[in-house]
C-alpha cells in the first residue's frame, strides 16, 4: 500500500505540490505562533525534534514535485530547507512574532531534518522502483 501511494504521488505532480505545499503552509503557521500560546513540554529538546521531523517531511514531500531523482535535487532539497528554516528563524527573532526568537539550533534541526527527508525519499524511491519493476 505504501509504494502505491509513492508511486501515485510520483506520477501526479500537481498531487504532490498541493500535499506539499499544504505541509509547508502547516509549517509556516506552526513556526508563527505566538510563544505564549505554545504547551510546555518537559522532553528534552522537544523543539529540536520538532524541527527535525516536519523539516524532513517537508523535504520529502517536495522532493515528489521533482521529475527525477537525482543528487543535484537532493541537494537543492537540503538547501531548501535550510534557507526556509533560516528565514522563519530570522522572522522569529525580528520581533513581529510575540515570545520566539532566532536560534541557530533550529536552523541545523531544519538542515538536519532536510537531509533526512532526502535520504528517505532516495531510499523509498530504490526499494519501490524495484518492486514495480519485478
Amino acid at each position: 500500500m505504501i509504494g502505491a501511494i509513492f508511486r501515485y504521488f510520483q506520477s501526479h505532480t500537481s498531487k504532490a505540490v498541493l500535499i506539499a505545499s499544504i505541509w509547508t503552509a502547516f509549517i509556516l503557521l506552526a513556526c508563527f505562533i505566538p510563544g505564549s500560546a505554545l504547551p510546555e513540554v518537559n522532553i528534552p529538546l522537544a523543539d529540536k525534534w520538532v524541527h527535525f521531523i516536519i523539516f524532513a517531511g517537508f523535504a520529502y514531500l517536495w522532493y515528489f514535485t521533482f521529475s527525477r531523482v537525482t543528487v543535484v535535487n537532493g541537494v537543492l532539497l537540503v538547501l531548501l530547507s535550510a534557507g526556509v528554516g533560516y528565514l522563519v528563524e530570522c522572522i522569529q527573532g525580528s520581533g513581529w512574532v510575540v515570545n520566539r526568537s532566532y536560534e541557530i539550533n533550529d536552523v541545523v534541526a531544519d538542515t538536519v531534518g532536510g537531509m533526512l527527508g532526502v535520504l528517505c525519499f532516495h531510499i523509498s524511491n530504490r526499494i519501490f522502483k524495484q518492486r514495480s519493476i519485478s
